[in-house]
C-alpha cells in the first residue's frame, strides 16, 4: 500500500503549498520516493504549484506534470462523478510508482463554489488518504489576524463537512497565525478537535512569516504592467516588504525608505530618482528591493546619458500608470509562496521543522520502511546529520553569489555555523541586494591585522625549512585559500569548502602545506558519492591523482572504505581494471592485482576484490558467471578506478546516463576536512559539500 496524505483547507490563501512542502520534505527523509498529486486544477498545463513543487520530488520517479493531475474545475462542474472517477484512475496510475504521495487539494480559485471543501473531502475519502486540514490564521478579506476563538469556530464549522464525506482527519495545521498567540490558538482548536474527532488528531500552529507572503519584485513588475528599465535581473526575485510613495522633496523621501522596500517615483521627478540611486551606493542608507518609475514621460537625453554612465544593481521598473494607480496595484499585490524561491523555501521548512513534530506526523501515516536510498533521501540525511552537531565551516569565496545564496540556506536551516571570507561591507551589501540573510555568519577579511599576523607567524614556522620568511608568509596569508586553511589548522574553523572560483590546485595546495596528511596515509585522494535511484555508491579517485602506484591505489581503497562507513554505506570494495580475476595480464592489471593484495594485508577485515571489470563488480548476473564465490562481485559499493582518466570519465558518464547525483569531490587523507568544489558548482552542490565537510569534522572530533 502507498501511504498518502491529503492537504486541504476551507478557503483560499491559507498557505497550504508551504505546508505541503514541509510534509513532502518530511516524508522524503523517511520514505524516499514521495510523489505529488493535484486532484483538481484550473489548467493542467500551467499549474504553478506542480511546476515548482515537482523540482522537489525525487528525479528517479520521472514524474511529469501531466502524470500528477487528476481533472479540471470545468470537468468537475460538467460531471462531478465522472471527474471523481478520472481522479481515482489517474492517482492510482501515479501512486504505483511511489512509496508515499502528498496530495494537494484545490486552491479555492473556483469563485462562488461553497461546496469545494466537500468535494475535496470526497476525493480524499475515495483515494483512502487521511486529511491534513490547513486553517488560515488571517481573514481572507483584509489579512487581519484571527483570534483563537475565531479559529476554533472555523475548525468547528469545517469538521462536519469532512465527516459528511467520510474523510478521516489526521491533523490540523493553523497557518499564518499571530506569533504571540500560538499556544492559545493551539489550545482552542485542540479543544474543538478533541470533542468532535474520535481519534483526537494533533494540532500544530505555524506563525505568520513576512517573507512567505511578501511579493517579489518580479510579481510587482507584473502587477504594475511594467518592464525592467535597468538593474540586475537576478534581483527580480527579491521579496518586497513595503512601499514608499515619493511624492515629497528629496530630503524627505530618503529618510522614509527602508530595507527591502520599493520606492515609487514619478518619471518627471528625476532629481528624486537620482538621489535614490545615489543612496543605493552609500553604506548608510537602506538597500531598496526596487525603484518603480511611473508615468508616460520619457527621460530627457541628458538624464538618459547620466543613467547610462552610472552603475547600479537595484532594479528600476518603468510603468505608464499614474502614481495613485501604481501605488494601489503594488499595495494590493498578494505575494505567493513559490517552491522556486529558495529563501521562501528555507523559511517555510525552518518554520515547519520548528513547529510540527515530524516523528508524530510520520507515525500517524504509518509509512512503510524504506528499502532504497534515493538521492533526495541521502541529501536530507546529510543535512540532518550536520545539523545535530553543528560545526563551523569557512567559505573563502565570499565574493561569489552562489556562496552567499548557499550560506543563507545553510544558516536558515541551521546546518552549520559559517565564516565567510571577504570584505564585510561588500558581502553584506550584495547579500542584501540578493535578498538573502546572513544573520549569524561571521565575515572576516584576510586583511584582519590580528589574524593576519598570527597566521603569518604560524605559516613561517611551518615552512621555515623551505626558506619562507615572515614577509613571504604575510603575503601568502592574504590569499583566501591559505587564510581559510590556516583557520582550520588553528581550530578557528572545523573545515573548509572552496573551489567555486578557484582551481582544485589552489584549494588543495594550502592543505598539503598547512593541514598535511594523516600519518597512516601516503596520499590525499578524493571520492564522489554517487547517489543513484535506489542506492549510494562511492567512486574513487576521480579528481586528484592522475596515475597512482599500487601502494597509492591501496591507500585510496582503504581511505574510500573509511569514507563509505562515515556516510553509512557498507563498504564492499571493487578494485577495477579491464580484466576480471586471473583472466588478463599486463602492467595495468598487475598494478591493480598488487594493490588488492596490499589492501588484504593492511585491512584484512575489509571485503575487497580485484581486479574486477565494472560489470562484474556491479551486476549480479555477470558476477555469478565470472566470480560466483566472491563477497564483492555483483554487490560492490566502493569502486576504485586504476587512474584519473578512467575514474573521471566514468563518474561523469554515470552521472549523465543514469541521472545520478554526484556529490563531491570529497577529499580524504587530510588531518582536517578540506573539500573542493567544481567551478560550475550549483548552490545545491555547495550546500551538500558543506554538510559533508561538517560530518567529516564531527567524526574527526569524535576520534580525537
Amino acid at each position: 500500500m502507498t501511504a498518502s496524505i491529503y492537504i486541504t483547507s476551507s478557503e483560499g490563501y491559507s498557505g497550504k503549498q508551504a505546508v505541503a512542502l514541509g510534509v513532502l520534505n518530511t516524508l522524503t527523509k523517511h520514505v524516499g520516493r514521495v510523489g505529488l498529486f493535484r486532484p483538481i486544477v484550473a489548467d493542467p498545463e500551467s499549474d504553478d504549484v506542480l511546476s515548482h513543487m515537482l523540482d522537489r520530488v525525487d528525479s528517479s520517479l520521472e514524474l511529469r506534470s501531466e502524470d500528477c493531475v487528476g481533472t479540471t474545475y470545468d470537468e468537475v462542474h460538467e460531471d462531478s462523478s465522472a471527474a471523481l472517477a478520472k481522479i481515482i484512475h489517474r492517482y492510482d496510475a501515479m501512486a504505483r510508482r511511489c512509496n508515499a504521495v502528498v496530495i494537494i487539494g484545490s486552491d479555492f480559485t473556483d469563485v462562488g463554489n461553497p461546496a469545494e471543501l466537500g468535494f475535496n473531502a470526497r476525493v480524499a475519502a475515495n483515494l483512502g488518504a487521511p486529511v491534513l486540514l490547513v486553517l488560515s490564521g488571517r481573514n481572507q478579506s483584509d489579512s487581519t489576524a484571527r483570534t483563537a476563538e475565531e479559529l476554533a469556530q472555523a475548525a468547528a464549522v469545517t469538521y462536519p463537512e469532512l465527516e459528511a464525506e467520510h474523510a478521516t482527519l489526521i491533523g490540523v495545521i493553523v497557518n499564518r497565525a499571530e506569533p504571540e498567540e500560538l499556544e492559545p490558538i493551539k489550545s482552542a482548536v485542540r479543544q474543538v478537535t478533541d470533542a468532535m474527532a474520535q481519534d483526537r488528531p494533533p494540532v500544530w500552529v505555524l506563525p505568520q512569516n513576512p517573507i512567505l507572503i511578501a511579493p517579489t519584485v518580479e510579481e510587482l513588475c507584473a502587477s504594475v504592467e511594467g518592464s525592467l528599465y535597468d538593474g540586475d535581473p537576478a534581483l527580480m526575485s527579491r521579496e518586497v516588504l513595503g512601499v514608499t510613495v515619493c511624492g515629497m522633496s528629496m530630503e524627505n523621501v530618503l529618510p522614509r525608505t527602508f530595507a527591502s522596500g520599493v520606492a515609487v517615483v514619478a518619471a518627471d521627478r528625476t532629481e528624486t530618482l537620482l538621489a535614490l540611486l545615489l543612496a543605493q551606493q552609500a553604506d548608510n542608507f537602506p538597500s531598496l528591493a526596487a525603484i518603480v518609475v511611473n508615468g508616460p514621460f520619457e527621460f530627457s537625453p541628458v538624464i538618459e546619458t547620466l543613467l547610462s554612465g552610472v552603475s547600479f544593481n537595484v532594479p528600476v521598473i518603468r510603468t505608464d500608470h499614474g502614481t495613485y494607480e501604481t501605488s494601489q496595484r503594488i499595495v494590493n499585490t498578494r505575494g505567493r509562496f513559490s517552491a522556486a524561491n529558495q529563501r521562501k523555501v528555507d523559511a517555510a521548512l525552518t518554520d515547519f521543522a520548528e513547529h510540527v513534530d515530524a516523528e508524530e506526523l510520520v507515525a500517524l501515516l504509518d509509512v512503510p520502511e524504506p528499502t532504497v536510498v534515493t538521492p533526495l533521501m541521502f541529501e536530507y540525511t546529510l543535512l540532518d546529520r550536520a545539523r545535530r552537531d553543528r560545526k563551523r565551516i569557512v567559505l573563502p569565496e565570499g565574493d561569489d553569489d552562489r556562496i552567499l545564496l548557499a550560506s543563507s540556506s545553510l544558516l536558515a536551516r541551521e546546518v552549520a555555523d559559517l565564516t565567510i571570507l571577504g570584505d564585510a561591507e561588500a558581502i553584506r551589501r550584495r547579500a542584501t541586494e540578493l535578498g538573502v540573510g546572513l544573520e549569524g555568519a561571521e565575515i572576516r577579511s584576510t586583511e584582519d591585522p590580528e589574524l593576519l599576523e598570527r597566521f603569518a607567524q604560524e605559516y613561517a614556522r611551518l615552512r621555515a625549512h623551505r626558506g619562507v620568511t615572515l614577509e613571504d608568509a604575510r603575503h601568502r596569508m592574504r590569499d583566501v585559500s591559505y587564510f581559510g586553511t590556516m583557520m582550520v589548522h588553528l581550530g578557528l574553523a572545523d573545515g573548509m569548502v572552496s573551489g567555486a572560483a578557484h582551481t582544485t590546485a589552489q584549494t588543495i595546495k594550502p592543505s598539503f602545506e598547512i593541514v598535511k596528511t594523516k600519518p597512516s596515509v601516503s596520499i590525499v585522494s578524493s571520492v564522489f558519492l554517487m547517489s543513484l535511484a535506489d542506492r549510494v555508491l562511492v567512486y574513487g579517485d576521480c579528481a586528484v591523482n592522475p596515475d597512482p602506484t599500487a601502494e597509492q591505489l591501496a591507500d585510496i581503497a582503504i581511505s574510500s572504505a573509511e569514507t563509505a562507513r562515515r556516510f553509512r554505506i557498507e563498504p564492499r570494495v571493487a578494485m577495477l581494471s579491464y580484466s576480471t580475476g586471473d583472466s588478463g595480464s599486463g602492467a595495468d592489471v598487475d598494478k591493480v592485482r598488487e594493490a588488492t593484495r596490499l589492501v588484504h594485508e593492511r585491512a584484512p577485515e575489509l571485503p575487497v576484490e580485484g581486479p574486477l571489470q565494472y560489470d562484474a563488480a556491479a551486476d549480479m548476473a555477470v558476477a555469478a558467471k565470472k566470480l560466483p564465490q566472491s563477497r564483492v562481485a555483483g554487490r560492490a559499493s566502493v569502486f576504485i578506478f586504476p587512474d584519473l582518466n578512467t575514474g573521471n570519465n566514468t563518474y561523469k558518464a554515470v552521472q549523465r546516463a543514469a541521472g545520478a547525483v554526484a556529490i563531491g569531490p570529497v577529499l580524504q587523507g587530510l588531518n582536517k576536512p578540506i573539500n573542493d568544489l567544481s567551478r560550475g558548482a550549483l548552490v545545491s552542490d555547495i550546500i551538500n559539500t558543506v554538510a559533508i565537510t561538517a560530518i567529516q569534522a564531527q567524526d574527526e572530533g569524535a576520534s580525537e
